[in-house]
């Protein structure tokens, strides 16, 4: 596991939402190519409301650095961990393939309001018809529908598997669908 290369790090923040000085940031501001899906949330600050971006999920980011890169933040800071799948070794933690993760984070920024979901959430019933994108910002995409009663927009579900699942929407103008 100690190879060189760059890899997309899932790891674990273990600070609130509503702390000031979030991983996320404190990476980004190092220099590393952070991402952690993120929505707004009516948070009381100080006795005012605010907006304020928080994790849809509290503890999940990815980080695409190297381990050893990596291993000098998580020493530095205690609530910066590395997750891990069970039955594996404390050597191998977790990773996403480079072509999914930037599917998934070019997907969710072409979409101006994601649909998040956690793992098990999406059920079978919830899976519409197979479809590919032809044309527009996601192009090329292949993927499921997101079948929920009385939704009347189109949504694609794009997932990063056992993780993060994201339904986003697309027109109905570039969707082909596929037997």
């Amino acid at each position: 596991m100690n190879s060189p290369e760059k890899k997309w790090f899932v790891m674990r923040d273990l600070k609130r939402r509503n702390s000031n000085s979030l991983a996320v940031h404190t990476l980004a501001q190092a220099g590393l190519e952070v991402f952690t899906p993120m929505t707004q949330m009516l948070m009381t600050i100080g006795g005012r409301r605010q907006k304020r971006d928080v994790p849809v999920i509290q503890d999940l980011l990815f980080v695409h650095e190297t381990k050893e890169t990596l291993d000098t933040f998580v020493s530095a800071c205690a609530t910066l961990q590395y997750r891990y799948q069970r039955g594996k070794t404390k050597d191998d933690p977790m990773t996403v393939r480079d072509d999914d993760m930037t599917r998934f984070i070019n997907a969710v920024a072409q979409s101006d309001s994601p649909l998040y979901y956690q793992p098990g959430e999406i059920t079978d019933a919830m899976r519409g018809r197979t479809v590919r994108i032809v044309g527009g910002k996601l192009d090329g995409y292949e993927g499921r529908l997101l079948a929920v009663k009385g939704m009347r927009k189109r949504r694609l579900i794009v997932e990063l598997p056992g993780l993060i699942s994201a339904a986003v929407e697309v027109s109905p103008d570039y969707l082909h669908l596929l037997p």
